[in-house]
């Protein structure tokens, strides 16, 4: 948004008003659905729309974290945050504006409010992963390696965000500790997505710029498409995942959400200390596969015409789009059994503690990860190889493309009080959010959530994917399509 740039040069109070209500007109009529708290602050949205302020002397990064936190304890945000980290936020604001003043802007996140999801490890306190039972076991000693470069990039974090139990779930509902929900909606109250539903939420409203989530099946893209912004699951090596509560350590992929493609590249590089290397290449002549088998399948009105409205986008851009078969997608639900990679892995490693104490748990997360109670070490070894000799085969069936297209999930984001109320609802619609998505986890691949809905319209994600370790030539592409779309 341009017009944050240049309000606090103004120095009429009168001018200031009319230039805010001209500027709020134009925001409403252009942008995607936008909630409406988050555009009630004027501090930066973006990476680029810090820099651009921070071009103004009288810019400070302590008042738009202090702003921050206020609007953290609205309603609005009611159920977002699990901890607030105030003192923290406000000394690492404070030292941003010392190091500006004397003109250091070597730190890539030097006083940019920023989350992180109550997954990671934050020296001095006990991580609760959105659970009960944890709450009783030893504080961590150190930050999760995550936390700690965040930290060392500056970042002003603004506290713990709420998040599905155990991270298993697409929903993004917690009994414990309450439900974020989703701000794209003022009338009906719906889903935000899981399992990083606070992280996608405090970026949605306007309180950071980034939010650090996990991506096991779909954990950062699906609140992302659901909320409206932009999420990025890398290829699960570039990030380490020591610090962070394990859900399945052969799936779990440490990444963030924001709300733009270069904002996410920002934080990766962040995150991974090897920032990628990404040619800006336009879209003309890139190569797009559209998979027909599974990620078609039952898409709801709304994400059906987004989706087509985006490829036409794409077309008229000079991609070339490629319908292919890739019916190795409707194996997955056969390889990932018996149980399923998460619950075997979770029950591995927290079965000692969750033994004894399976009654504190949600019951919907109860019961997925009884799934991996009794699985055998040959089924497990079997669920490896299978795996590995999968993903060759698409690896191999995708040589060629620059990416591959398809909604990150099939509809829009539920309204919340039939999924809370209703098992069976539940679980159909967890098995759709997580649908898509999971593919690309079950791959090591890379995908980007992009939004590609209409001014007025529910948020829809458009899902950028490709193999693993092809991070920096998808980051290439999701920066074009985004352009396309814009």
């Amino acid at each position: 948004m341009a017009w944050t740039g240049n309000w606090l040069a103004m120095n009429s109070s009168v001018a200031q008003v009319a230039h805010w209500l001209a500027c709020l007109a134009n925001c409403v009529h252009s942008l995607f659905i936008i909630p409406i708290f988050s555009i009630m602050s004027l501090f930066p949205q973006t990476l680029s729309e810090f820099q651009q302020q921070r071009r103004h002397a009288s810019f400070s990064a302590q008042a738009w974290v202090d702003d921050s936190l206020a609007r953290a304890e609205s309603s609005p945000a009611a159920h977002v945050f699990t901890r607030l980290y105030p003192q923290h936020a406000r000394l690492a604001a404070r030292h941003a504006d010392a190091l500006h003043a004397v003109g250091d802007t070597g730190l890539p996140l030097a006083g940019v409010p920023v989350t992180v999801k109550d997954l990671y490890d934050v020296a001095g306190e006990t991580t609760l992963a959105g659970t009960r039972f944890l709450a009783g076991q030893p504080a961590a000693a150190h930050d999760a390696p995550a936390v700690a470069r965040l930290r060392a990039a500056g970042a002003a974090i603004l506290g713990k965000t709420n998040m599905t139990e155990l991270a298993f779930s697409g929903i993004g509902i917690n009994p414990h500790y309450g439900t974020p929900v989703n701000p794209a909606d003022a009338q009906v109250q719906r889903i935000p997505g899981g399992s990083s539903s606070g992280a996608a939420v405090s970026v949605a409203l306007g309180l950071a710029v980034a939010g650090l989530g996990s991506d096991t099946g779909g954990s950062i893209r699906i609140p992302a498409a659901l909320c409206g912004i932009v999420g990025f699951k890398s290829t699960q090596s570039r990030v380490p995942i020591q610090g962070a509560v394990s859900l399945s350590h052969s799936l779990d992929t440490v990444c963030a959400m924001t709300r733009s493609v270069a904002d996410c590249l920002v934080v990766d590089g962040v995150l991974s200390g090897q920032p990628l290397k990404v040619a800006e290449r336009p879209l003309k002549g890139r190569r797009l596969a559209l998979p027909q088998t599974l990620m078609l399948d039952g898409l709801d009105t709304q994400v059906a015409r987004a989706f087509e409205r985006s490829l036409t986008r794409l077309s008229q851009a000079g991609a070339i789009l490629e319908e292919m078969a890739l019916t190795e997608l409707a194996e997955i639900a056969g390889l990932n059994a018996p149980g399923g990679f998460s619950p075997v892995e979770c029950w591995a490693t927290h079965h000692a503690q969750i033994a004894s104490c399976m009654d504190q748990l949600d019951p919907r997360v109860a019961a997925r990860v009884r799934l991996g109670q009794n699985i055998s070490a040959a089924d497990y070894l079997a669920m490896l190889a299978n795996r590995r000799d999968w993903i060759q085969r698409v690896t191999h069936a995708l040589q060629g493309f620059d990416a591959m297209l398809s909604p990150t999930v099939p509809t829009v984001a539920p309204p919340l009080a039939q999924l809370v109320s209703d098992d069976e609802a539940f679980a159909a619609a967890n098995r759709n959010m997580l649908r898509n998505t999971f593919a690309i986890n079950f791959l090591d691949g890379c995908s980007f959530s992009l939004p590609c809905h209409a001014p007025g319209e529910l948020p829809v994600g458009l899902m950028v994917s490709s193999i693993c370790g092809d991070d920096a030539r998808l980051a290439s592409v999701a920066l074009a399509i985004e352009a396309a779309l814009a």
